[in-house]
């Protein structure tokens, strides 16, 4: 598989470990330093992506222009932009998913699954860990579970909570950050019931585990037609 690199962070650094281990080609890198170094590069089978928001203006273009296949990881896009990212699968097949650890993947199935039965009689909440050099917050990954809990959006997202907040709301739900040392990621999604409360929780080792699922949803991608794929959709769909 011919791969083309867009972030060569901690995560793209991962992935090219993992990739030219498994004899995969790394044809190039490109990263918000060098963005127009994707109007020279020629196709690709797959552009991973774990870079930057202010990126996407130059993988539209390397898209459009040559068809290739895209999975991107990047998180703080904008609701705009991530419309942006839905209409290249226009051209091309197109994965987004905030998250690409395959136990995050199933976490999100089981939410989709249990949260309709539970929504009503429980209190839902979620607390996010990262390391300190995280930016964004809550995480790409906490609002990706989220999605699976409240698909409508009909709950009141609340992050923090005082002395002024008064009784919790049942439409509410809490979404809380907590940020320090070197911690890859762990989020808990709590049910609150009467007298009971069921609680999942994930926790990341490393960041490999996203590197590596992102390399075999890659690979799966490259096998798609053009379209706007789920990790779900590319992964499972022969599973379920």
């Amino acid at each position: 598989m011919k791969i083309l690199l867009s972030g060569h962070g901690r995560m793209g650094t991962h992935i090219e470990e993992l990739a030219r281990n498994a004899d995969h080609e790394i044809m190039g890198f490109a990263d918000i330093n060098n963005p127009h170094i994707l109007s020279q590069m020629q196709k690709a089978d797959v552009v991973i992506d774990f870079s930057h928001p202010a990126m996407l203006p130059h993988l539209v273009e390397y898209v459009h222009r040559t068809k290739t296949a895209l999975c991107c990881g990047t998180t703080g896009f904008q609701a705009e932009e991530k419309e942006t990212l839905r209409s290249l699968g226009d051209y091309a097949p197109v994965l987004y998913s905030a998250n690409y650890s395959l136990g995050i993947a199933v976490f999100r199935n089981i939410l989709q699954q249990i949260s309709p039965i539970l929504k009503d009689d429980f209190d839902i909440e979620m607390i996010e860990t990262h390391h300190n050099k995280k930016v964004d917050a809550p995480s790409g990954t906490a609002k990706l579970l989220l999605d699976a809990i409240d698909p409508e959006h009909e709950k009141t997202i609340i992050n923090e909570r005082n002395g002024q907040c008064g009784e919790r709301k049942k439409e509410e739900i809490g979404i809380f950050a907590l940020r320090g040392g070197t911690v890859a990621g762990e989020h808990t999604v709590y049910y609150f019931g009467e007298d009971e409360i069921l609680s999942i929780t994930h926790s990341a080792a490393s960041r490999r585990i996203f590197a590596k699922g992102a390399l075999k949803a890659a690979y799966a991608l490259t096998e798609k037609g053009k379209g706007f794929y789920t990790l779900d959709q590319v992964l499972f769909a022969d599973k379920k």
